[in-house]
């Protein structure tokens, strides 16, 4: 069976992975165009880019999906099944093409967290458990019929790097069973469950990271560990030469205590960084001041000294 898979970044290259370990014909890989970045403007290519050069696998990346030259070559590649994992929307011109369709894999339980930021929002909106699924490509985003699924649950030490890491391993493993059940025809696609409320789990800006102290140390918590490490929560810090300077709050633990000041405001107790919320305080375990790298709050104190965040 010959396959085109369609993906970018690390999360998809376990699963490309896992395809090729298991001796499947992938005989294209589209990926993002290159583009420029970081200290000196180089180039930047993709994960899965890089790893499908690795494995002497021909590369293509379009800037327009619906460009007739893409087209035509995606048709005379004659692929069976094209597998999609991270990777942009796809037209109907490509995503019908296959024989066996196309099928994505989703980082949560569909219909639940559909959207950009599923990982993430998984954590911040308090959720015990998630998991990835795999569904065939439709018009509309993540809607399409439910293939498989396979969940996980997520403690309260779970940040995003973490449940990403765990979701990459378990849907690599459900895309092979994917595969293998398109292939023999064992698999029967299911509707997606119809309900009034669904979590959405839309794209991440840099406003829906910053800290807000007032509310409740459990929420602020949640928050910052669905954002870690990257993009990371981040609010201003006065510090006590009332020098201001941003920092990311990369680690930090709800405190069920009242220090009966106002929220925002830092109080460093036994070597310990608290800092006072709506209904209590949070710890801060680990942060990163602006153009630096992470510390510890000890490492942090010895060289700053907070006051209150804003």
């Amino acid at each position: 069976m010959k396959i085109v898979f369609f993906g970018t970044p690390e999360f998809a290259v376990a699963s490309l992975r896992a395809i090729i370990g298991a001796g499947y014909d992938v005989c294209a890989v589209v990926t993002a165009p290159d583009r420029t970045g970081g200290r000196g403007n180089k180039l930047i290519e993709s994960d899965v880019k890089k790893y499908a050069v690795e494995k002497g696998i021909p590369v293509l990346q379009p800037e327009k999906l619906r460009d007739p030259q893409f087209i035509d070559t995606l048709r005379s590649l004659e692929a069976d099944l094209f597998v999609v994992i991270a990777f942009r929307m796809l037209p109907e011109m490509v995503w019908s093409l296959p024989r066996l369709g196309t099928f994505n894999l989703h980082a949560s339980l569909l219909p639940q967290l559909r959207g950009a930021a599923p990982i993430n929002h998984a954590i911040i909106s308090g959720f015990k458990s998630t998991g990835v699924t795999t569904f065939l490509i439709n018009a509309e985003i993540d809607k399409g019929e439910i293939l498989l699924s396979e969940s996980t649950s997520i403690s309260d030490e779970d940040d995003a790097g973490m449940l990403h890491d765990r979701l990459m391993g378990i849907g690599a493993g459900l895309v092979l069973k994917t595969i293998k059940g398109l292939e023999d025809g064992t698999l029967v696609p299911t509707p997606q469950p119809q309900a009034d409320v669904f979590t959405p789990a839309p794209k991440i800006f840099k406003t829906d990271c910053k800290i807000n102290f007032t509310q409740p140390a459990k929420i602020i918590s949640r928050q910052i560990r669905g954002l870690s490490p990257y993009p990371g929560a981040w609010c201003t810090l006065r510090l006590a030469d009332d020098k201001e300077i941003e920092v990311k709050v990369l680690k930090a633990r709800a405190e069920y205590i009242s220090l009966g000041l106002e929220p925002g405001t830092c109080v460093i107790k036994n070597k310990t960084f608290l800092v006072a919320t709506g209904d209590g305080a949070i710890e801060i375990q680990q942060l990163q001041p602006a153009g630096k790298k992470p510390m510890d709050a000890k490492a942090f104190m010895a060289g700053y000294h907070p006051h209150q965040f804003i």
